[in-house]
């Protein structure tokens, strides 16, 4: 990774007369707001910033937010520092830096989930917290879509014509768009805990307003789970298999976790 400069956002482009542009649904952005609200306020990183919406939403909570992003350049919100930096690579901080991160919509984009919780371990102090957001394939309506058409609606195959697409709408900032690696709650779960963080909570954005229609199929899948023996349910992870949040849960996935007290930095 090329060596991160520091860019402040006053750098930002001379035509950013509009607020910044939320990367991920508002919902996800109340969510956040709604985990983080009852912690003391602190030093935040929030990677990828994009245009910095949510970094100014947590500002104005009260945060000591830093901002950081593969293309800084977009940024748009004065007074918050932003540099460059890469999920896949070493991000330009210390150790111990930072109380909180906010990752949203991010893991999904890059090659190597495992870096940027490396990443997110070392940077934060220890009883820090960690918000991650991914897109949840594990909901019922992504689960069908999966069985019928052999992707769901965030993975769709990345075939040269999409590509060529995107590449027209992006140029060389196609890597914003492009979902690469579809994470589930088994696996990112798995990571978080490797790297020393305790889950405290999985969420979803809203729920999906035809979500009844998929009820005989969630009973028929709770009942399943039920049968199971109880060491298998909670080696499998069935009850948070099941869970709202992430069966009947909407576009996207949002967990909240702790550095572990004696967890240390990768």
């Amino acid at each position: 990774m090329n060596r991160p400069e520091n860019i402040q956002a006053s750098a930002a482009p001379a035509n950013a007369t509009r607020d910044p542009v939320p990367i991920a649904r508002p919902e996800i952005h109340q969510t956040v707001a709604r985990i983080l609200a009852p912690f003391p306020r602190g030093k935040l990183l929030d990677v990828p910033a994009g245009e910095g919406a949510l970094s100014q939403r947590l500002t104005e909570a009260g945060f000591e937010v830093q901002a950081c992003d593969l293309y800084p350049e977009i940024f748009r919100v004065p007074g918050i520092t932003v540099r460059r930096g890469d999920l896949s690579g070493v991000l330009p901080y210390a150790d111990a830096e930072f109380q909180y991160i906010t990752c949203l919509e991010g893991l999904e984009h890059i090659e190597n989930p495992h870096q940027a919780i490396r990443e997110f371990a070392r940077m934060l102090a220890p009883g820090g917290q960690l918000v991650i957001s991914v897109p949840n394939i594990l909901n019922i309506e992504e689960r069908v879509k999966w069985l019928f058409n052999g992707y769901t609606s965030h993975f769709k195959p990345i075939s040269e014509e999409h590509l060529r697409m995107r590449h027209e709408q992006w140029g060389e900032k196609e890597e914003v768009v492009l979902h690469i690696n579809p994470i589930a709650y088994t696996e990112l779960r798995y990571i978080l805990e490797k790297y020393g963080f305790e889950l405290r909570g999985a969420y979803r954005d809203k729920p999906k307003p035809n979500i009844w229609l998929y009820w005989p199929l969630v009973a028929a899948i709770r009942i399943f789970a039920k049968l199971k023996s109880e060491r298998k349910r909670r080696e499998r992870w069935a009850e948070e298999l099941t869970s709202d949040a992430v069966l009947m849960g909407g576009n996207t996935l949002v967990l909240h976790a702790a550095k572990s007290e004696r967890a240390r930095g990768a």
